[in-house]
């Protein structure tokens, strides 16, 4: 099967940003101790914005970057943990807003933090027998509706916001690796239900699981591409926690420098956070044709994965 090349890339975030001396101010915290645990600045909160606007919006600049008219797209999929509602799903939603055709797939994917890489390979599935050429993916989080304010082991980690970006086929290297470890134990955030739903999280948990996965799946990409760490231009990760990245590249015996780290200005935004950083990236000028990229990340449910692609 082919792989895949991202054709565009977009990024919409709410108006509203939070510092961490906001956090301050409502639970026992500062900007010292979140700066030094995490590596993050300050976050986007959603005032009102909904989640369908802020997809629509990344969808949206994506496709008039890429120069793709909506009824070339063949699949719209949405990563997320916290959609609007149950249903309908955002990336229904995101047709509705963008027009694209009524007779191709849209529908919302929850794999977490892990869920744009989950989404490239299964985009890559569909546009394998599809007619047209382009597809549509959304990582796209509200998580500030399900944090609990006066936890700090949590509100102060998390964000609002999203990333998207156009794909298509192409002959160029694709290698993939997706995988999970089934467990609500150190991760989870509550159904629908009487009480309301929050995040709960097990910090020291998490960190753990993430040091090894990280590491583990850019070594299985390394394996599969016949390539070394030496090949590899940009290694994108899940925006967590800067010690959990800097930890990651220790491990690897790679320069940190050569992990792209953008959440200093918008915390943990799951599913958003690899989109918008190769948006981010991609308006700085650091993705150039040709380079070899690995985006890679973990998430509730114990979910990773990665892919090592040609920009």
């Amino acid at each position: 099967m082919r792989g895949l090349r991202i054709v565009s890339t977009g990024r919409c975030l709410p108006a509203r940003v939070v510092t961490n001396d906001d956090l301050s101010r409502l639970v026992d915290t500062s900007d010292a101790w979140i700066r030094s645990r995490t590596g993050i600045g300050e976050r986007r909160f959603s005032r009102e914005e909904t989640a369908w606007d802020l997809c629509a919006g990344a969808a949206r600049q994506a496709l008039e970057r890429a120069g793709v008219h909506p009824e070339e797209i063949a699949a719209c999929v949405t990563a997320t943990c916290t959609p609007g509602c149950s249903a309908p799903a955002n990336a229904c939603m995101v047709q509705a807003a963008l027009g694209l055709p009524e007779d191709i797939p849209c529908f919302d994917l929850n794999a977490a933090c892990s869920g744009f890489v989950y989404g490239l390979e299964t985009l890559r599935g569909l546009l394998a027998v599809s007619e047209r050429k382009y597809a549509l993916l959304v990582g796209g989080e509200q998580l500030s509706r399900v944090l609990d304010m006066s936890d700090r082991s949590t509100c102060v980690l998390f964000g609002d916001g999203a990333g998207a970006a156009v794909v298509t086929l192409t002959d160029g290297p694709w290698h993939a690796a997706l995988g999970c470890r089934g467990s609500a134990d150190l991760l989870r955030i509550d159904g629908a239900g009487p009480e309301r739903a929050y995040l709960h999280m097990d910090g020291p948990g998490v960190y753990r699981f993430a040091v090894e996965a990280l590491p583990a799946c850019v070594r299985t990409l390394l394996e599969r591409s016949g390539l070394t760490l030496e090949d590899i231009d940009w290694i994108v990760p899940h925006q967590a926690n800067r010690r959990i990245i800097d930890t990651a590249a220790k491990r690897l015996g790679a320069p940190v420098d050569r992990f792209y780290q953008n959440m200093e200005r918008y915390g943990n935004t799951s599913a958003a956070s690899i989109p918008i950083a190769l948006d981010e990236m991609a308006e700085q000028g650091l993705l150039r044709r040709g380079q070899k990229i690995i985006c890679a990340a973990f998430g509730a449910g114990l979910t990773w994965g990665g892919v090592l692609f040609e920009w």
